[in-house]
């Protein structure tokens, strides 16, 4: 029988989960095993979950879980370097050169494990089955709203919170922006077709913000981008490679230009790959912008899980996206799940 465990995410400020309660009871219909640890922080109550018919343990004890035990999470796991025997479904950031994944990449070989990872969990044509895109995509484009009507007040934006749903943040950043003026600023939005430029262009538009998209072919030509500049807000809803080239060059904050803040929602600093090249360090819930320029202002907004700034939409949508691979779990010649052992092996081997 196969047995998914559901861990308590760690982490400051997460409160999402990749499994509902309805989402659970359709694994143990079909036959799987469902332990879910307690947490006071899950956007859904732990109650929800025991009237499943899942089985409630405590919080944080997924190390001590039986080995043939899959634990399902979304951010990492803490950093005390202990081995990990087990099979662990949650985005690892551990395949493009990071300093941290790498080190999941040492505890997973040391204890003989396996990264599934849910950033390359792809069907046959390569799309990613289930992404928290779309809302990261509209949270990354209102916290970085917030962070251009600080500046419009001569300040840098604060912390931000968590709102109860998108209508709710959207009246409250209509309700800021009234107050300020930025009627002038327009958005660039590269990967505008996708998910996260969806999400991103979506509040942008509903709030009055004038919207240039870009994709595939407006880039291809390999920068520079100086469009990029003519506009107050620059969103990075890409997900970088190799191939991927710099749209932010480390001369930019210098430069004449219209561009006051940056939302990096694709907010992958510490890669090898980094399309935005002015900053080295992703930016928290208690302090959003990293001021990267003074006069004229232009702050970097790279907050790495800005959808749970939505939790409970984020969570049913991804969760929905989620469930009909998870119920495949337990089929060996699963091509998603092969593909996914077949690049952590690969990735394993280099460490």
């Amino acid at each position: 029988m196969t047995h998914l465990w559901l861990r308590a995410e760690q982490r400051d400020n997460e409160t999402r989960t990749g499994l509902t309660p309805e989402g659970a009871a359709a694994l143990i219909a079909a036959g799987m095993k469902v332990s879910v640890e307690d947490s006071d922080s899950r956007v859904i109550a732990t109650a929800a979950y025991a009237q499943a018919g899942c089985e409630i343990v405590p919080a944080h004890s997924w190390p001590g879980a039986p080995h043939d035990a899959v634990i399902f999470g979304l951010k990492e796991l803490p950093e005390d370097g202990t081995p990990l025997p087990h099979t662990h479904i949650m985005f690892g950031h551990a395949y493009k050169g990071q300093s941290a994944g790498r080190k999941l990449l040492e505890r997973l070989k040391a204890g003989g494990g396996t990264l599934l990872d849910l950033e390359y969990l792809t069907d046959d044509n390569g799309r990613r089955v289930a992404a928290f895109g779309y809302w990261a995509g509209f949270a990354g484009a209102a916290v970085s709203i917030k962070c251009r009507i600080a500046q419009l007040r001569g300040e840098t934006c604060g912390q931000v919170q968590p709102y109860p749903n998108a209508e709710a943040l959207k009246a409250a950043l209509a309700k800021e922006l009234a107050e300020v003026d930025g009627s002038a600023d327009r958005a660039l939005v590269i990967g505008a077709l996708g998910r996260v430029g969806r999400g991103a262009s979506d509040l942008c538009e509903a709030l009055g913000i004038p919207v240039t998209g870009w994709d595939m072919a407006e880039t291809a030509h390999g920068g520079p981008f100086p469009e990029i500049l003519e506009h107050a807000y620059f969103f990075n809803c890409i997900l970088a490679g190799p191939e991927t080239p710099a749209f932010v060059r480390p001369d930019a904050p210098q430069a004449d230009r219209a561009l006051r803040v940056i939302g990096d929602i694709a907010c992958d600093p510490d890669s090898a790959f980094n399309p935005v090249q002015v900053y080295d360090r992703a930016t928290t819930w208690e302090a959003p912008a990293r001021r990267v320029h003074d006069d004229p202002p232009l702050d970097v907004m790279a907050i790495d899980n800005l959808p749970s700034m939505l939790p409970l939409e984020s969570s049913e949508d991804f969760a929905s996206q989620l469930l009909s691979t998870l119920l495949a779990l337990p089929k060996a010649d699963n091509a998603v799940w092969q593909r996914a052992r077949v690049l952590f092996a690969q990735h394993l081997a280099e460490v």
